[in-house]
């Protein structure tokens, strides 16, 4: 008989602390329009237990992982390995990873440590109280449809490229049919609330709680970021705002709803878990000199088309300016990666991140996938394609970072901000993707 348990707890940080996801601007938390949680889903049946976790934060570094994962198993026998945490990435949330941008390193600039240690340990004691809490349950997994056509996201570096528009789910109920718990898997950037704000936000995961939490009050609801690389709202949203994180937020919950609509429940679940870990292929910038000259090229163009189209309120014409302005905070990371490593100074989501850890979750015909560091969309469908089984949850952001953006290797041809930030090589993609699959291929 399947056992499941569910637990939430909220994880806002307190005011003053430096807000992540747009760290080119300083910003420092002066409240919070809704709060941030952390959610536990935790399964058992067959002698095998599993507990996945998801937090509203935009990064969490795996060195973390392994402490929360310590103090479980110590605590209540979950197995370390049998453990899954990630993020759903919103960008209006504390830092608790290293950091990438030059300025931060440059100032050593490192994570709020009470905040972190305070985070650890809510997070294993969600998890302990999930298992300590866990009814005889049944669970159903499914698929809806909620991308560009609606107006919600989709491909960001080339409007109309490749998206997933699928809303992936998983639930549990008791036996008294009440759904006691929903996790949702969705690709796209939770960038609705940009860099003029300095308040706490799921952005719009938020709505999507709000909303599933409207049609099942019951339910603990999780949010997990999907394969969003490359995919925003950029080019189709009607707004910067908290009404459009609104309205896209409660038409991925109403998406996710229908799932349970139409839900298959089982009281029985073939769980299995694996994992991997493999070694980062980093890249190789060029030298200083040749990235300067990029700079001062990057710097001119942007400076010309802001002053012909800063002021305007056309869209397309605001595209003009804020890309090419990418397109140099890109460039100045590569000069200051190369300048950092000159004078030796750390990069924390390098060293605290490696090796690069892949797991694998069977929950039946489902496969949930588990893999750090932000990801261009093609990779996570690909693997959705490949691995065999009926549903593929591929959750990114998860079990620690990446030193930058997996990014794909005909992206790197027109270049971008993406790949112009990105540490990693153009064959890691490949490398990590290949062993997505051997790794999934374990569980069969």
């Amino acid at each position: 008989m399947l056992k499941a348990g569910m637990a939430l707890v909220d994880i806002t940080p307190p005011q003053g602390l430096e807000l992540g996801g747009y760290p080119h601007y300083p910003r420092y938390n002066t409240g919070a329009h809704d709060p941030l949680y952390a959610a536990c889903m935790y399964l058992a049946d067959g002698g095998k237990e599993i507990a996945m976790v998801t937090l509203d934060l935009l990064f969490f570094s795996k060195k973390h992982i392994a402490e929360v994962r310590r103090r479980v198993e110590a605590a209540c026998g979950i197995p370390a390995g049998n453990i899954m945490i990630g993020t759903s990435h919103t960008h209006s949330g504390p830092w608790a990873s290293g950091r990438l941008d030059i300025e931060s390193l440059e100032a050593g600039i490192g994570q709020p440590k009470e905040y972190v240690e305070d985070l650890i340990t809510k997070i294993a004691s969600i998890i302990t109280e999930a298992k300590k809490n866990a009814f005889d349950a049944a669970f159903t997994s499914g698929v809806a449809l909620c991308g560009a056509e609606q107006g919600v996201g989709g491909n960001r570096r080339m409007p109309g490229g490749a998206h997933d528009p699928l809303v992936s789910v998983m639930a549990v109920k008791d036996m008294n049919d009440t759904v006691r718990g929903i996790f949702v898997n969705y690709t796209l950037h939770p960038t609705f609330i940009h860099e003029w704000s300095t308040v706490c936000t799921a952005d719009y995961p938020a709505y999507v709680r709000v909303q599933l939490g409207e049609m099942e009050k019951d339910a603990i609801v999780g949010f997990a970021q999907g394969a969003s690389g490359n995919q925003s709202s950029r080019y189709y949203r009607q707004g910067e705002s908290y009404d459009e994180a609104e309205r896209v937020g409660r038409l991925i919950g109403k998406a996710a709803h229908s799932v349970l609509d139409k839900a298959v429940w089982q009281t029985e679940l073939d769980i299995r878990v694996a994992s991997t870990t493999i070694d980062v292929i980093l890249r190789d910038f060029g030298t200083e000199e040749e990235l300067r000259a990029q700079v001062a090229h990057d710097e001119k163009i942007y400076k010309e088309l802001y002053a012909k189209y800063g002021q305007s309120t056309n869209r397309d014409e605001y595209y003009l300016w804020q890309n090419a302005n990418l397109k140099l905070l890109g460039s100045e990371d590569q000069l200051g990666y190369i300048l950092i490593q000159k004078k030796g100074l750390p990069i924390e989501l390098l060293h605290d991140e490696m090796p690069v850890e892949i797991q694998a979750i069977r929950l039946g015909g489902t496969c949930v996938v588990g893999v750090p560091g932000e990801q261009f969309v093609e990779y996570g469908l690909y693997v959705k394609a490949m691995a065999g089984f009926g549903m593929v949850v591929y959750n990114t952001n998860t079990n620690g970072c990446l030193p930058g953006y997996m990014y794909t290797p005909e992206s790197l041809v027109t270049g971008g901000y993406e790949t112009d930030t990105s540490m990693l090589d153009v064959k890691f993609g490949r490398v990590l993707v290949d062993a997505i699959l051997d790794t999934t291929e374990k569980l069969k």
